[in-house]
């Protein structure tokens, strides 16, 4: 079995310390280098890096999807569905707000999943998500 290799995303934040704390002690990601101007976090493998940027990020439009308004865009990552609960719990013991609280959209459908929506400090909207057999997560 071959990994995939990380990926990067740059993303804006209004405050850098706000941001720090959200991505490290809320969602457990480490951080790797910094600066004045921007953070390079490990999200689950990956590198996300968020820069100060003086403009707000406004609130997002929406898509319908499984009878739920999903924001456009977001960013998140796949768990295995044991990590994907265990970070529900987390966030839901520490009174995340949720804009899509954690359920199971597509029930018995292709690309059942487990998924849960929420922002960061700067309004960035993050999924994640699971499925129970990760070979539906590109099912038609």
């Amino acid at each position: 079995m071959t990994s995939n290799p990380p990926f990067h995303l740059a993303f804006r934040v209004n405050d850098l310390a706000e941001t720090r704390l959200f991505y490290t002690q809320i969602l457990g990601c480490t951080e790797g280098r910094s600066s004045d101007l921007w953070i390079d976090f490990n999200f689950y493998g990956h590198q996300i890096v968020a820069h100060l940027s003086p403009q707000t990020n406004a609130e997002a439009p929406v898509n319908p999807v499984d009878g739920k308004s999903v924001p456009v865009p977001h960013f998140g990552v796949v768990l295995s569905m044991a990590q994907w609960q265990i970070l529900a719990n987390k966030l839901t013991e520490q009174n995340v707000d949720f804009i899509i609280a954690p359920y199971i959209r597509f029930k018995d459908e292709a690309g059942e999943q487990a998924t849960m929506f929420f922002k960061d400090p700067s309004n960035n909207a993050i999924e994640i998500k699971a499925f129970a057999d990760m070979a539906q997560l590109f099912a038609k």
